[in-house]
């Protein structure tokens, strides 16, 4: 996955993601790449911003991408549980899964 600048945890799906997937012919897994290395897609400013801040701090991760078909899909992976980095989860969803 190239150089990941944290640490996913389990990589999880909703349903309406899994779905989109197959209807796009993807895995999703250059998204998760982007994400991964800190291409937090399509976000304003103030929220790719509050993404860095949170590779310091530890808090949640949000990234925002569409499929080839136009449909919004969001990467969120929690925040840090431990000192260690380590992260429960990163999830793909719809965002009015969220």
């Amino acid at each position: 996955m190239g150089n990941p600048r944290f640490d996913l945890g389990q990589v999880v799906a909703t349903p309406g993601a899994l779905e989109a997937f197959a209807r796009n012919g993807t895995d999703g897994l250059e998204l998760l790449k982007r994400h991964a290395q800190g291409d937090w897609g399509e976000l304003c400013d103030e929220d790719k911003a509050a993404n860095d801040a949170a590779l310091t701090t530890g808090a949640r991760l949000l990234s925002a991408y569409h499929l080839p078909d136009g449909t919004k899909l969001w990467l969120i992976t929690d925040a840090e549980i431990d000192d260690q980095h380590h992260r429960q989860a990163t999830t793909f969803l719809l965002p009015e899964e969220y």
